[in-house]
């Protein structure tokens, strides 16, 4: 049996692994559930994410990867085995090569720690690319034209905003704002306002069934039930789109004047470009209701989410698995 190569989404929110020859074959949530007493995983991915908030004191969901970057190596190391082992590519002798997504302006050393994770889970070969490249490659772009091609790649960690011509990054900015910023956001606004204190499943719910980031797009009630901060007694309530979007606001504004700067240093000819073919939304973060719109208004330039956004990035790095030999592998400074 001879292994394969693999091309891995290794996402804050969720792992996407794409196996050559078979396509994506894993889409499962970056959670590991750790027993505390013995410090053994007890769950990895969907079965753990199931656990979150819903645990004995002994067990805790740990999410090892911190704004697209890896914020706990055990962890993630123990993540990726399992995810590599259940998609069952190594061969008998052969082990996989790699290809691993990162943000644009990880250090050198968040890079090694990528690197390294992925070596002692079983890959070969490690293969770094720059995600929101891989990003509009799976979203159906041809970057390796002379003309501008925009992409905004909204994660669960990160926002990745990246110009592209010739193959390559010209202009690109990466922001710790994205899809888990907005959860926080909508669970400090209903703290704030209602003292009520709500579990991050149940923003990321308002998230999806209620919220809107342009003004009239959605009009739509939510009934929550939490946590009475004053009586400690559970409690329910109404929220409306409108609320939503005004505790959005904020979060969403970075991400506007993000990709504002990063037009500013584009070269004009590409900026001519860009406003001929528009800017590509990917990213879970990009199913955020009105999001494109926003975009489009405050950029003017057009603004179009991708076919499937989600899953992009795995796409991508199908793609580019294609010419994995062709890949200069990149040098850690």
């Amino acid at each position: 049996m001879f292994s394969r190569d693999i091309g891995i989404d290794l996402g804050t929110a969720n792992v996407l692994i794409y196996v050559k020859g078979r396509g994506i074959v894993l889409n499962e949530p970056s959670v590991v559930a750790i027993d505390t007493k013995t410090q053994r995983p007890l769950a990895v991915g969907e079965e753990a994410r199931r656990m979150v908030g819903r645990t004995p004191g002994n067990i805790v969901a740990i999410r090892p990867l911190r704004d697209g970057v890896i914020a706990d190596f055990e962890i993630t190391e123990i993540m990726l085995k399992y995810f590599i082992n259940k998609i069952n590519v190594k061969g008998f002798l052969n082990k996989p090569r790699i290809l691993i997504c990162t943000p644009t302006n990880i250090t050198s050393v968040e890079q090694k720690a990528i690197r390294e994770a992925a070596e002692k889970s079983g890959g070969k070969q490690v293969y770094l690319e720059e995600e929101p490249k891989v990003a509009a490659i799976g979203a159906g772009m041809d970057i390796f034209q002379p003309s501008g091609n925009m992409v905004i790649d909204i994660g669960g960690g990160t926002t990745d905003i990246a110009v592209l011509s010739m193959g390559d990054i010209v202009t690109a900015s990466s922001i710790r704002i994205a899809g888990d910023a907005f959860d926080r956001e909508i669970l400090n606004y209903i703290k704030r306002k209602y003292k009520l204190l709500i579990g991050e499943r149940t923003a990321e719910e308002i998230k999806i069934g209620v919220a809107t980031v342009f003004p009239g797009a959605r009009k739509e009630e939510m009934s929550i039930r939490g946590r009475d901060l004053v009586t400690g007694l559970p409690k329910t309530l109404t929220i409306t789109s409108e609320e939503i979007m005004e505790a959005l606001q904020e979060p969403v504004s970075n991400i506007i004047q993000s990709a504002k700067n990063v037009l500013e240093r584009t070269p004009p000819e590409l900026s001519a470009d860009i406003i001929d073919r528009g800017i590509i939304l990917t990213g879970g973060g990009a199913l955020l209701h009105g999001i494109d719109q926003l975009l489009s208004e405050e950029l003017k330039v057009p603004v179009v989410v991708a076919d499937d956004p989600m899953t992009c990035v795995a796409e991508g790095t199908g793609r580019m698995l294609e010419n994995l030999d062709k890949l200069s592998r990149r040098k850690l400074s």
